[in-house]
């Protein structure tokens, strides 16, 4: 598994919705889109004033890409054993993390805790 890693908090918060009938969302202001047999889980950037579950992300810094095994595991699993529920979407280069946005805090202190550091 790999050691410390260099995280960012990104600054927007993020809604996760699911759309079961759909195959691809009417807008095109989504962040990440996966399809599955039971519709469409849609990411997108949640305004202030958004009702429901925010979510807020972790992005590595200088992650190692597809090749660096446990990156991912590393920053979930620290966070699994707080009890605190994630949302990941992968790209090339890293993972974005998404956390409850209450328990942005929480979560920083246990990824901190855990080695990582979090970039200013």
């Amino acid at each position: 598994m790999t050691g410390s890693q260099r995280l960012r908090i990104v600054p927007s918060q993020f809604a996760v919705d699911h759309l079961p009938n759909s195959t691809f969302p009417e807008d095109d202001e989504w962040i990440a889109l996966v399809r599955a047999p039971e519709g469409l889980t849609v990411v997108r950037e949640a305004p202030a004033w958004a009702e429901g579950e925010t979510w807020k992300g972790f992005y590595g810094v200088d992650a190692g890409g597809l090749n660096t095994p446990g990156t991912l595991a590393a920053l979930v699993g620290p966070l699994a054993e707080s009890a605190i529920p994630v949302f990941v979407a992968s790209t090339f280069h890293a993972d974005l993390v998404l956390v409850p946005a209450h328990r942005l805090e929480e979560a920083s202190a246990v990824l901190k805790d855990a080695g990582h550091r979090l970039a200013d």
